[in-house]
């Protein structure tokens, strides 16, 4: 599994000001902290990088140059201001455009980048008429269209990184699943492989704080054995990097630990989630029974759902 960092975003208020008044130090030092976890790429999310954000992803990629050789994952949707990352990056094979979607326009600007600096690519599965579709079948069409494209000017599929895009629990419940469904879709459609990636946090954007980490590391394992590849998370929840690290290794260090091993099993093989073995009455191991069951729809989502 590989890990994106997600921490440097203009969603935060102070990074937004730091990246627009060019504030280095503070930039250079949540850079050194993201590195310090050793993800495997940096996430340089500028949005749409206008006005005021011109230039400042060759900026910010200069600074991360001076710091770590870990590559950039280039998050805009300004292409221009990919280009120019591009152009800065020590190791522009290693690093990810973030990213393209299935509109013929976003294709012609993003894939020739892909192609020129030979990048890996996140590819969403969406598209501006259709939006994101509920169904995994119709997310898998735009996929194929965009691999279609890619492969056209020479873009590999062992580059090409799809997202289905996980909807929160609190927008569309059902969408969760289907995921998960998508994601194994794509592991089994394409020869050689595609890989999968997700935005971790949006599966539990706008629940409560206090759930949030829960319900990311519960999806996390449950997507892990759909058959995901990558996920950009965030670095600084160590609890989520340690699970990551137990399902690699196959290691397991409390009780909790062998029910998130389980998890990952039944996923993986297509199991029934009443099957998944823990004690009831830990209430750390019924937290992620039930968590899963959220996730997979069984019962119904409210904030308060693991005092039920």
């Amino acid at each position: 599994m590989k890990l994106i960092a997600e921490n440097l975003h203009i969603i935060s208020k102070a990074t937004r000001e730091a990246v627009i008044s060019r504030d280095k130090e503070y930039i250079a030092n949540l850079i050194k902290n993201m590195a310090g976890c050793n993800p495997d790429w940096i996430d340089l999310n500028i949005g749409p990088a206008r006005a005021d954000f011109s230039g400042s992803m060759k900026w910010l990629t200069k600074i991360l140059n001076n710091i770590t050789d870990i590559p950039v994952s280039f998050d805009s949707t300004n292409a221009d201001e990919i280009g120019k990352g591009l152009s800065a990056a020590k190791n522009p094979s290693e690093c990810l455009i973030n990213s393209t979607n299935a509109d013929d326009k976003r294709l012609k600007k993003v894939l020739p980048l892909a192609k020129e600096y030979e990048a890996n690519l996140i590819a969403l599965t969406m598209n501006s008429e259709l939006g994101i579709p509920k169904e995994c079948d119709a997310r898998l069409e735009l996929a194929m269209k965009i691999q279609a494209a890619a492969e056209n000017i020479g873009i590999s599929n062992e580059k090409l990184y799809f997202d289905p895009l996980v909807l929160p629990l609190g927008v569309d419940q059902s969408q969760a699943g289907e995921c998960l469904n998508t994601i194994r879709m794509l592991k089994e459609s394409f020869e050689p492989p595609v890989k999968t990636t997700i935005g971790l946090s949006n599966v539990s954007n706008g629940c409560p704080r206090e759930l949030r980490q829960l319900i990311n590391r519960v999806f996390f394992v449950m997507a892990s054995g759909c058959g995901l590849d990558s996920a950009i998370v965030d670095v600084f929840d160590s609890e989520l990097l340690r699970i990551a690290q137990i399902l690699e290794c196959g290691a397991a260090e409390s009780q909790v630990d062998m029910v998130y091993h389980h998890l990952f099993s039944l996923m993986r093989d297509f199991g029934d989630i009443e099957d998944l073995k823990y004690d009831k009455n830990d209430p750390a191991q019924s937290a992620v029974f039930k968590t899963a069951e959220i996730i997979l729809n069984k019962k119904v989502y409210s904030n308060s759902y693991l005092s039920i």
